[in-house]
This record gives C-alpha cells, sequence and structure tokens, in this order.
C-alpha cells in the first residue's frame, strides 16, 4: 500500500496575505502546505481520505489519474469543500465514486452539496454513492479492510482510520480508551500536531509526541500543521528518530 500526502496544513492561523512570518515566506517547498488529505493506494483501490478546498490542486499536482471513493474524517469545510472535484473522474472513467462518512457527516454533505442529492438529475453532476460509516465496525474497500474509530476534535466527533499497519488522526485533542484498543499495535502512526501552544481542538506538537509515545508505532508522521509550528526543516531537527513532520507530496510505503 502507497500513502501520500496531498496536503499537511490547516486552515487555522493566519492567510499569507495578511501574515509575512518566515513559515509562509520560505521559499522551502516543505513549509508549503495545503489543507490536509492523504491519497491511498492499494492493489486495487484508490482512494483519499478528505476532500478539502485545495482538493482540485492537490490532484493536478500529484497527477493522480484514477479515484474509486472519498473517505470523511468529519464534515469541516477544510475537510469536506473540494467534494465538487470528483467529476472529472466521473465523466473520463465512467464511474461513480464512493463516498465514505457517518450518518452526521453525510447529513452536512446533503447541506452543503445538496445538488449532488437532489431529485432532479441534469448532465455533468457529481456522481456518488453513499456508505454509511460506524465507528468501531470494520468495513471493506475492495479487498482492503478498514477500521474507523472515533476521537474527539473538542466536543467533536472525529473518525480516524486504521488500514492495517496504517493509522491515520486529524483533528483530535482527545482518544478514549476503547478507541484506543483500536490503534494500539500500529506500526505506522499519523496524528495531527497544530502548533506549540495549547489548544482547545488539536493535539500540540508535545501532545502528539505523547501520544505516539504511548502507541509506540515505528514511525509517526505529524500532520495538520498550522505556520505557528514554525519550519519544518527546524522541527523535524528536532524531533526524536522515530517521529517525522509530514510535508506535501510525501510519499510511504506501507
Amino acid at each position: 500500500m502507497k500513502v501520500t500526502f496531498l496536503g499537511t496544513g490547516t486552515s487555522q492561523g493566519v492567510p499569507v496575505i495578511a501574515c509575512g512570518c518566515v513559515v509562509c515566506t520560505s521559499s522551502n517547498p516543505k513549509d508549503n502546505r495545503l489543507r490536509t488529505s492523504i491519497l491511498v493506494e492499494t492493489g486495487d483501490k484508490t482512494f483519499v481520505v478528505d476532500s478539502g478546498p485545495d482538493f482540485r490542486y492537490q490532484l493536478l499536482r500529484a497527477g493522480v489519474k484514477d479515484l474509486d471513493a472519498v473517505i470523511f474524517t468529519h464534515e469541516h469545510k477544510d475537510h469536506i469543500a473540494g467534494l465538487d472535484d470528483i467529476r472529472p473522474f466521473n465523466y473520463l472513467l465512467h464511474k461513480v465514486i464512493d463516498v465514505y462518512a457517518t450518518e452526521r457527516v453525510q447529513a452536512a454533505l446533503k447541506r452543503e452539496f445538496y445538488y449532488i442529492f437532489a431529485d432532479t438529475r441534469y448532465h455533468g453532476l457529481p456522481q456518488v454513492n453513499l456508505h454509511t460509516v460506524n465507528n468501531g465496525v470494520d468495513f471493506k474497500l475492495g479487498e482492503t479492510t478498514i477500521t474507523p474509530f472515533e476521537v474527539m476534535h473538542h466536543a467533536l466527533p472525529i473518525t480516524g482510520y486504521r488500514i492495517g499497519d496504517f493509522t491515520y488522526i486529524t483533528d483530535a485533542k482527545t482518544v478514549s480508551e476503547a478507541s484506543f484498543e483500536l490503534i494500539k499495535g500500529t506500526k505506522i502512526l499519523v496524528i495531527n500536531a497544530l502548533q506549540h501552544e495549547p489548544h482547545i481542538s488539536h493535539f500540540t506538537l508535545g501532545e502528539a509526541k505523547d501520544f505516539a509515545d504511548k502507541v509506540g508505532a515505528e514511525t509517526t508522521y505529524l500532520t495538520h500543521v498550522s505556520h505557528n509550528l514554525g519550519l519544518h526543516d527546524l522541527v523535524e531537527s528536532e524531533l526524536p528518530e522515530h517521529i517525522h513532520l509530514a510535508f506535501d507530496g510525501l510519499t510511504i510505503e506501507v
């Protein structure tokens, strides 16, 4: 299985045009972070986890030629806004895209993209098949088994996903013991690390490192990073050897 980080950033923080900080003006491409999303390629399926506002550009930048499904973690705009950009895959590949989400997230998608789900259909609309995700209940995408589990983004439930020895979590602040049991034993962990300072709904860098140590994964990658965390190379140089700061375009084999 191959995992590509399409984006490792967040909407949290000040836009580049108003900021001028060392991260936003850095010439290092690893400091240029689009909104968080990953591309997963298995032996028989290609899918993404989340489709934020940068989705179209992310797919073009990564040269993605095929797409079978979109899996959602939650309904915040920085994770769902790009769903409409599945249209070219509908048209060029003559396929309907499977969408996996909890019932609450499905309700949000139906509000935000009402025209996709309206009774009146017309040529060119995005074509999707909705599938309900229930946390703690495995589902299959082709030959791949996926385990969804709940973490908390302050008071909002978020769905994390374990795929074999790979676990992906974004927008987490707390993780229950029941969910931890589903995560335990994973070899590659991806976890959010927003900034150094405490935040009401995101892991800080310190909290993410502590969680990684608790999980005991062989390798941990940090994502959903704001410019407040600092320059990529500096942060990376201060991390333990088994923890890395992910960057847009990073590809790992699982």
